[in-house]
C-alpha cells in the first residue's frame, strides 16, 4: 500500500491547503499558458479580415497560420536542452521575453513575408513554454495537488484562446488584427515580472547536487510537517540511478514505455481534431453559409467550451484520475464529431442544420478539451523519468506541434478536396483510436510521486496489470 503523498492526510488522502507559493508558481507560470492559448486562438479571428487586406489565399492562410507551429517545434526542443542546463526558471523568463517582441512584431508586419517571421518568433515562445511550463509546475508540487496544478496551465491556455475569441469579435474589421496581436505583449510583461521572485525547481537543483538549496525551496513549497528529507532522498536514488543519461538514453528499454505513452497522448491531442476547429471554424462555418458575425460568435463560443472544459478538467482530473477521464469522455468526443461531420451532409442550410453543426461542435471541444487537452500536458512529465525528462519531453512536445502543424497544414485543402463530412469523421475514428489507446497503454498516475510512477514503469511485464490498472 502507497503511503500518503505529501500534502494528503494519512486517513482520507484529502488534499490539504498548500503554501501560497505553491500557488503563484503554477498561477503565475501557466501565464505562459493563457500566452499560449491567446497567440494561438487569436489568427482565427484575425484569419478573415488578414486574408482580405493581405489577399492571401487558402494555401497562404495555411502557411501564416503554421508558422507559430514550425517556430513551436523549434522552440520546444531548443528549450529542454536549456532547461537541463540553466534551470527551469530563467528559460521562463525568457519565454515572456520572446512572446512580447514575437507580439509587437506581428503588429507592425508590413506584409506577409515579416508577418511570417513574426509568427514563427511567437512559435519559439510557444514551443519553449508548453515543453517548460508543465515540467516547472510537476517538479514543485506534491502529488497531493500536481494533477489540478498542471491542468491550470491548460486552463489558461483556454481562457487565452476565449479571450482571442473575444478581442477577435470586438477588434473585427480592417486593420484590427493588428491590434489583436499586440495586446499579447501584455501578460508577457506580467510574466517576465512575476517570474523573478520565484525558486527554482528542486529536482532540478536535487540533479545539480545543489540538495541544500533543493531543501530550502521544499520547505517553502510544503505544508508544515511534510518529510522534506525523505522526498529528497527519493529524488537522489532516481538521479544517481541514472546519473548521466540524456539523448542517447531515449533508445533504452527502459524508458519505452513512458516514451510511448507520452508521444501516444502528443500525437492524439492533435489527431483528434481539436485544433482544426479552433483555428479554422470560423472560416469553415462562413464558407458554409454562416454569416461572418454569427461565424465569430461561434468562435466566442469555443473559447466559451474550451474554458468550461478546462475547469472540468481541473476539479476532475486529481478526483477520478487521468486514464478514467479519458476513457469515461473520449466516446463521447468522437460521438459528437461524427454527428457535427453528419450535419454537413444536407443542402441549404436549413435552421436545424445550422443548430446541429453548432450544438455538436460545442459538445465536442467541451468533451475533447476536459479529455484529451486536460492531461496533454500533464501525463508526459508525469511518466517520463526524471534523468530523460528534459530532452524526452522536448521530443514529446516536438510531437505535439508536428502534429498540430500537420492538422493547420491540411485542414482546409482536406475539406476543399475530400469536403467536411469526410474530414471530419476522420478526426472522429481518431477519437475511438486514441480510446483504445488509453485503454491499452497508460497508466493511472493520479495521487503517486513522480519517483513512485517512475518506479512502477521501470517494473518487468508481470507488473504491467497493476500500472494500467491502478
Amino acid at each position: 500500500m502507497t503511503s500518503p503523498a505529501p500534502g494528503q492526510t494519512a486517513d482520507s488522502a484529502a488534499p490539504v491547503r498548500q503554501p501560497p507559493l505553491l500557488y503563484a508558481v503554477a498561477a503565475i507560470s501557466a501565464l505562459g499558458g493563457l500566452l499560449f492559448g491567446y497567440d494561438t486562438g487569436i489568427i482565427s479571428s484575425a484569419l478573415l479580415d488578414l486574408g482580405r487586406d493581405l489577399h492571401l489565399s487558402s494555401r497562404a492562410q495555411e502557411i501564416v497560420v503554421s508558422a507559430i507551429l514550425v517556430g513551436a517545434m523549434v522552440g520546444a526542443p531548443v528549450s529542454g536542452t536549456l532547461v537541463a542546463r540553466h534551470g527551469r526558471k530563467p528559460v521562463v523568463t525568457g519565454v515572456a521575453v520572446f512572446f512580447a517582441v514575437g507580439a509587437v512584431a506581428a503588429a507592425v508586419a508590413p506584409g506577409t513575408g515579416t508577418l511570417i517571421a513574426a509568427r514563427f518568433v511567437l512559435g519559439l515562445a510557444v514551443g519553449a513554454a508548453s515543453n517548460t511550463v508543465p515540467v516547472y509546475i510537476a517538479e514543485t508540487a506534491p502529488a497531493a495537488v500536481r494533477g489540478r496544478l498542471m491542468v491550470l496551465f491548460q486552463l489558461m491556455v483556454a481562457i487565452g484562446q476565449l479571450i482571442s475569441y473575444l478581442v477577435g469579435y470586438a477588434l473585427a474589421g480592417p486593420g484590427g488584427w493588428r491590434w489583436m496581436f499586440a495586446l499579447a505583449a501584455v501578460p508577457a510583461v506580467v510574466l517576465a515580472v512575476g517570474m523573478l521572485p520565484l525558486p527554482e525547481s528542486p529536482r532540478w537543483l536535487v540533479g545539480k547536487g545543489r540538495t541544500d538549496e533543493a531543501a530550502a525551496v521544499l520547505t517553502k513549497l510544503r505544508v508544515p510537517g511534510s518529510d522534506i528529507g525523505g522526498e529528497i532522498a527519493e529524488i537522489e536514488e532516481v538521479r544517481t540511478r541514472e546519473s548521466g543519461a540524456g539523448w542517447r538514453a531515449l533508445r533504452g528499454s527502459w524508458v519505452r514505455p513512458a516514451l510511448v505513452v507520452a508521444l501516444g497522448i502528443a500525437a492524439f491531442s492533435q489527431l483528434t481534431g481539436i485544433n482544426a476547429m479552433v483555428y479554422y471554424a470560423p472560416k469553415l462555418l462562413t464558407d458554409a453559409g454562416f454569416g461572418d458575425s454569427t461565424a465569430l460568435l461561434t468562435g466566442v463560443g469555443i473559447g466559451v467550451m474550451l474554458v468550461l472544459a478546462g475547469i472540468a478538467g481541473t476539479l476532475l482530473v486529481d478526483r477520478t484520475g487521468r486514464r478514467r477521464l479519458l476513457l469515461w469522455l473520449l466516446p463521447g468526443s468522437g460521438l459528437a464529431m461524427a454527428v457535427l461531420a453528419l450535419a454537413f451532409l444536407g443542402a441549404g442550410g436549413s435552421q436545424g442544420q445550422k443548430w446541429t453543426v453548432i450544438l455538436s461542435l460545442f459538445a465536442y471541444i467541451f468533451l475533447n478539451g476536459a479529455s484529451m487537452q486536460a492531461v496533454v500536458w500533464l501525463i508526459g512529465p508525469e511518466v517520463l523519468p526524471l534523468a530523460v525528462r528534459g530532452p524526452a519531453m522536448s521530443l514529446a512536445t516536438t510531437a505535439v506541434w508536428g502534429f498540430d502543424l500537420v492538422i493547420a497544414l491540411t485542414a482546409l485543402t482536406a475539406v476543399d478536396t475530400f469536403g467536411r463530412t469526410a474530414t471530419f469523421m476522420v478526426y472522429a475514428l481518431m477519437n475511438a483510436a486514441c480510446w483504445i489507446f488509453v485503454l491499452r497503454r497508460v497508466p493511472e498516475t493520479r495521487g503517486r510521486t513522480l519517483e513512485e510512477i517512475e518506479k512502477a514503469l521501470r517494473k518487468p511485464a508481470g507488473g504491467r496489470k497493476e500500472r494500467v490498472d491502478a
